[in-house]
């Protein structure tokens, strides 16, 4: 893209656990599921063991689904020709959004007290931005979208030698 950018914001999905945190919880986990088990065993109830594996084996791979989750990227770039929003997950980018500045416009909607959607609009088009921010961070991303669309239009449209000093 020619030219300045007027935002070029990137987004991922904030995760409070690290790997070394998940290490802590599997290990937690498996050290309760083998106390059961060896209760488990001295009452006479072998057939409980593959249900305490399945449920170690559970939580694994629901926080390994969730690190890949954090692994994704959306970024949202405003020049004086376009609006492009790409999406990035662990395989790579594709581009899933590009507009004309012009004729592209921002709306939120808030169906609740505790709930906001950002989405670009142009003609029918809709696209919805900025899912792993929470909702507060959501209306203040919109704002400075719209900044940065108006900011971005008055550079396109401004007329050439028309500075503060420049005769009308």
């Amino acid at each position: 893209m020619a030219g300045p950018l007027y935002m070029d914001a990137v987004i991922k999905p904030n995760r409070s656990l690290s790997r070394r945190g998940l290490h802590v919880v599997l290990g937690v986990v498996l050290a309760f599921n083998l106390i059961i088990a060896l209760f488990v065993l001295g009452v006479g109830a072998p057939l409980v063991l593959p249900f305490l594996g399945l449920d170690v084996a559970a939580i694994w791979l629901a926080m390994n689904a969730s690190f890949r989750a954090a692994e994704r990227r959306e970024r949202v770039r405003v020049t004086a020709e376009a609006i492009t929003v790409s999406r990035e997950d662990e395989k790579g980018a594709r581009l899933v959004w590009t507009s004309p500045t012009a004729f592209t416009g921002v709306d939120v909607d808030q169906p609740g007290e505790h709930e906001a959607r950002v989405r670009l609009r142009i003609y029918r088009r809709r696209l919805t931005v900025a899912r792993a921010l929470s909702p507060p961070e959501r209306v203040e991303f919109a704002d400075a979208l719209r900044r940065a669309i108006r900011e971005a239009r008055a550079e396109r449209y401004a007329a050439p030698g028309a500075g503060a000093g420049a005769p009308a």
